[in-house]
This record gives structure tokens, C-alpha cells and sequence, in this order.
């Protein structure tokens, strides 16, 4: 499957080049919320304007034909274009012997498969992510160099944005998938109640959970009644990562032998990012396992 089918199968939208894989909310038949599938939406990426470098081009005299650099014809995605510009400084690559921008899938081939990653470390997607269970998260944050995580805090947000995730070895399985529902909705009530019997504390003046400040006494009900949520309620995060982590998390999160939550997720961001930069992520192939999911795999891994 090439990746634009895979995009629009799995509902992907396009607002302007800032691509997006959504997740319906589905609900029991109590209405509480649930999700089958994460969500992902670009929020951020390169905004690149190399103008500003014609002075120092410039500076060179004409002999040298480096203020050509700036009038190459063919266009390039943001990110591409940061990444060629980083690349070509090391070498100072202004001139007209330099790799033009339509052979930059060539450019980038080379980079990747001599391992000079660190060029791929100046462009950064920044993802929000949703309809991600609280388990799959702890995977996620493991990942530190060169990612940023904001991440939804259970201290600070009331139960009424509670929702959970369905696990998707659940959904194929009528009486897991039952006990599934029935049992979100049993959480779903112990955290009312108990939240509710903790205010009633509160108010009793229970030194606990008594606090100065507003939002304090709300935190000190939330931090202790969040104890009864489960690995299945869902979290949200803003996810930021260069290129060359991007590119990391992808090998490893999509494989066949990563957890299959996981790798729908990462499966999910990968489309986008080959869509939107298809010159940094043309190497990836898409390859399909026995449990209907897929991963992307190259042969240039952890440049």
C-alpha cells in the first residue's frame, strides 16, 4: 500500500499542509466516552526563508556564483530545505557545482545511507496526539533526545474530560469488548463517587486535603481520586521531535514486534510526516502484518 492510500483509508485531512489522522469518540450505552484509535494532528513545523543569507552570499564576489544559491527554480518543503541548506553550509556548497534542489531526494539519499544524521536534527514536527491510553504514553516518554513531551496532567483535570481507550485485541472479541464498556463505566462512577466523597471531606475540613489557594483543594480531590484510573484512560500530548528522532521512534514504534497500540500510533504519524516531507521519509517502506496493522521499515535505520 502506498502511503497516500494508506492516509486517506485511515481518514487522513489536509488543512493546509498541516495534515491530521482524527478518532471518533464512540460511547456505551451509560454515554461514556471512549476511543478505538489514536488521534494525530500536525500543529507545528519548519517555517524556513533563507533570503536573509543573500548578504553573505553576496560577500563573495562574483567569481564564486554563490547568490545563485538563492535562485534555485525548483521549490522544496520547508523542512527539505532546511535540511539541504544545514547540510550544504559544512561544505560551503553555494556554487554552481553544488546539488541543486532537484536532485535533493539524491542529496538526502547520500546523507542517509552514510549515517550523517545530525543534518536531520534542525527540522522539528511537534504532534497533538489523543486517543492514547495512559500505557502507551510510558512508551512514548521513554524516548528523550531530541523529543519534548506536554503532557496531560490527572492532578490538574477534573473528571468530566474523562475518557478511556479501547485496546484493539478488545475490539475483535465480542465478550472482551463487554467487559470492556462495562467495565469503563463501573470506573467511570468510582471516580465520581469517590471524588464526590472527598469534596464531602473537604468541606468537613478534613487537614488532608484542605488548601489555601482555589485550585489547590481541587487538585488535592483529582490527585487522590485519580488512584481508581486505569492503564485505559485516555491522555493527550503535544509531541515535538527533529527529523532524525522522528525517524528513530518510527523504526522502532512501527516494527512488527512493537505493541500494536504503539504501533498504530506511530504508523499514524508517519504517514503524515511522508506525506508532508516526502523527501526525508521516501527510503521507508510500508509493510503489512497478519494482525491487519502496518509498519514502515528502511534499510538506512538510526542515521
Amino acid at each position: 500500500m502506498d502511503p497516500q492510500t494508506a492516509f486517506e483509508k485511515l481518514g487522513g485531512t489536509d488543512k493546509g499542509g498541516f495534515l491530521a489522522i482524527h478518532s471518533e469518540v464512540a460511547h456505551t450505552g451509560e454515554r461514556t466516552p471512549y476511543l478505538r484509535h489514536p488521534g494525530v494532528a500536525l500543529i507545528s513545523q519548519p517555517n524556513v526563508n533563507i533570503e536573509g543569507l543573500r548578504p553573505f552570499l553576496e560577500g563573495y564576489g562574483d567569481e564564486l556564483g554563490f547568490d545563485g544559491y538563492l535562485d534555485d527554480p525548483t521549490p522544496l518543503p520547508p523542512g527539505s530545505l532546511l535540511l539541504k541548506t544545514a547540510g550544504q553550509t559544512c561544505y560551503s556548497s553555494f556554487g554552481p557545482k553544488r546539488t541543486y534542489n532537484d536532485k535533493a531526494q539524491r542529496y538526502f539519499d547520500n546523507l542517509s545511507s552514510s549515517g550523517h544524521g545530525s543534518v536531520f536534527e534542525h527540522a522539528v514536527f511537534s504532534f497533538f496526539l489523543y486517543g492514547v491510553s495512559r500505557a502507551i504514553t510510558h512508551e512514548v516518554v521513554r524516548h528523550r533526545a531530541g523529543t519534548a513531551f506536554s503532557q496531560l496532567s490527572q492532578r490538574f483535570v477534573s473528571g468530566k474530560v474523562l475518557r478511556f481507550v479501547e485496546r484493539p485485541e478488545y475490539q475483535e472479541v465480542p465478550s472482551l469488548h463487554k467487559r470492556f464498556e462495562q467495565r469503563i463505566d463501573y470506573l467511570a462512577r468510582e471516580y465520581e463517587e469517590v471524588a464526590d466523597e472527598l469534596v464531602e471531606l473537604q468541606t468537613q475540613g478534613d487537614p488532608r486535603l484542605i488548601a489555601e489557594a482555589r485550585t489547590d483543594m481541587r487538585k488535592r480531590v483529582q490527585q487522590t481520586a485519580r488512584s481508581v484510573l486505569p492503564n485505559e484512560s485516555e491522555t493527550t500530548m503535544v509531541l515535538s521531535a527533529n527529523v532524525r528522532s522522528w525517524r528513530h521512534m518510527i523504526e522502532m514504534r512501527t516494527d512488527q514486534h512493537a505493541e500494536r497500540e504503539i504501533r498504530d500510533l506511530y504508523f499514524r504519524i508517519f504517514l503524515c510526516l511522508r506525506l508532508l516531507e516526502p523527501m526525508l521519509f521516501e527510503d521507508y517502506r510500508i509493510e503489512s502484518f497478519a494482525d491487519g496493522t502496518y509498519g514502515a521499515t528502511t534499510d538506512w535505520r538510526k542515521i
